[in-house]
């Protein structure tokens, strides 16, 4: 059985007493694998920022426990969650949080030697992270000269640099264009998935849901709607199945992100299929030869 990075457990969140209290978060669980990738989205002020926190160590839940590879951090003093949060987990923000005065090396060495880790050897990864996310020819640029595609890849090597099981996203698309944006998430979908890295994501953000594996609702501080994903076995696209393409083949279902993808991994040897619409209708059921 694989041990999950990140087991949260009918955890709620409250803020003030009495009538004037206000519950962010409520009863909520879930379970994350290593190297999965999940996306909380939910209206404003559902409760996403509150939850992510929690699961950062950033704050404490009101009722219930937090486990980050079978530490109990929700149960941990104080003077213990700085050195969590360092080697533990990997934050990524939607303004980047850069520090102006220093380079893009420096903005990652920096935090692998906070760890510990000695100064060339910092370097050293911070280099090689940054040269794997396309920035080896910005080593020596200050943020100011980077554009925001380049921040938010500084901010993914600065995640990274530390080795941690657990990444945690906070719409981290919000200031860059769609286009962008996308790539950068499909970019660290696949760091993620390469390294076996967990990563949490909250977000406004439609377009990134096809980079996750699990969308999930929040609303009212509640997890509503789970939606599953499926990997197109064509193109390689995250899809969620109920408005995917199905084909049925050797007593398997597979999941397509077109028709045309399904056409292309179906092609020439007798299967059957079975296409469905937007919504999960069942439209046809042909067999193709």
């Amino acid at each position: 059985m694989t041990e999950l990075t990140l087991d949260v457990r009918d955890i709620s969140k409250r803020f003030g007493d009495g009538e004037t209290g206000v519950l962010a978060v409520r009863d909520v669980s879930l379970a994350i694998e290593p190297g999965e990738i999940v996306l909380i989205m939910g209206p404003s002020g559902s409760g996403k920022t509150t939850l992510l926190s929690m699961m950062g160590a950033l704050l404490r839940p009101t009722s219930g426990s937090i486990h980050l590879d079978g530490m109990p951090i929700s149960m941990m003093s104080e003077d213990r969650l700085p050195d969590i949060r360092l080697r533990q987990i990997g934050f990524i923000f939607q303004d980047f949080n850069l520090l102006s005065a220093l380079t893009t090396l420096e903005n990652v060495s920096v935090v692998a030697e906070l760890a510990g880790v000695k100064g060339r050897a910092a370097r050293g990864r911070a280099q090689a992270l940054l040269s794997d996310l396309g920035l080896g020819e910005r080593l020596d640029f200050l943020p100011e000269k980077l554009s925001g595609g380049e921040k938010q890849r500084v901010a993914i090597a600065r995640a990274l640099v530390n080795d941690p099981p657990l990444i945690l996203a906070d719409e981290p698309t919000a200031n860059l264009d769609s286009k962008i944006g996308h790539e950068i998430m499909r970019l660290l979908r696949a760091v993620a998935k390469q390294e076996g890295r967990s990563v949490v994501i909250v977000s406004h953000d439609e377009r990134i849901r096809d980079i996750a594996d699990r969308v999930l609702w929040l609303e009212d501080g509640a997890l509503r709607d789970i939606v599953t994903m499926a990997t197109d076995p064509v193109c390689g696209m995250a899809i969620e199945r109920e408005r995917a393409v199905s084909a049925a083949r050797d007593g398997e279902t597979w999941y397509f992100c077109s028709r045309g993808c399904r056409a292309e991994y179906l092609g020439g040897p007798t299967a059957e299929a079975v296409i469905e619409g937007p919504a999960g209708d069942r439209q046809a059921a042909d067999r193709e030869r």
